[in-house]
């Protein structure tokens, strides 16, 4: 018995260094030095953002098309409440129960992008230039300038004046056309609305999937 604990003991030893020598993660540089973990905790933490915004979009993208296909306008209204929710997160502007059904469709603690005082958002500047370009639209060291933009192009839009075209930043767009769309009394204006913002989550997942990461 006393050989059996002491191969035993002996077993969980060599285990234990063994676990501790893989787990050092650490590299031998020029100078002989070692470098300890970090570069691999750094991807890690991109790679997590990366999915969590190509998340987000995904589910933008299916609102929208629950918003398109719908059959009447409580499902519009659904679908558009939905989607802008997602975008702009509880910090943000236009945030809510749009459609007063007694629930906030597509709630959301972070936006995809910044909030009113430039909270954090789902969408980073690490996720990539073209991100920066299409999905933030540049730059949010202003935040609640941006959203007023937005709002005086709501206000100012008509049928026959396109005001969204100025807004750099597509996500903001289809916050403008879901607006819309939850204001109208017309099932067919609400799907052509619901039309426009699927272009720019189109332009939003190209600018997440087809460009280079910075």
């Amino acid at each position: 018995m006393r050989d059996f604990f002491r191969g035993m003991n002996a077993l969980v030893l060599i285990t234990a260094l063994s676990i501790g020598a893989c787990g050092t993660n650490e590299s031998t540089t020029e100078g002989g030095s070692l470098t300890a973990v970090g570069q691999s905790a750094r991807v890690d933490l991109a790679k997590d953002s990366a999915a969590e915004l190509g998340h987000r979009l995904a589910l933008i993208e299916n609102a929208i098309g629950r918003w398109r296909r719908a059959a009447n306008l409580t499902e519009v209204r659904s679908a558009a409440e939905e989607a802008r929710n997602l975008v702009v997160g509880e910090a943000g502007p236009y945030y809510g129960d749009a459609d007063r059904d007694g629930v906030i469709r597509g709630a959301s603690k972070s936006g995809l992008i910044p909030g009113l005082r430039g909270e954090d958002a789902v969408a980073q500047p690490g996720n990539g230039d073209c991100v920066v370009r299409d999905i933030l639209g540049g730059s949010w060291n202003e935040p609640s300038e941006r959203w007023s933009v937005l709002d005086a192009a709501i206000k100012s839009w008509t049928p026959s004046r396109n005001t969204f075209p100025a807004l750099p930043s597509h996500p903001q767009r289809i916050v403008g056309w879901a607006t819309l769309a939850l204001s109208t009394d017309s099932l067919e204006t609400a799907k052509e609305y619901g039309g426009h913002a699927q272009l720019h989550i189109d332009v939003s997942s190209k600018a997440f999937t087809q460009c280079e990461r910075g």
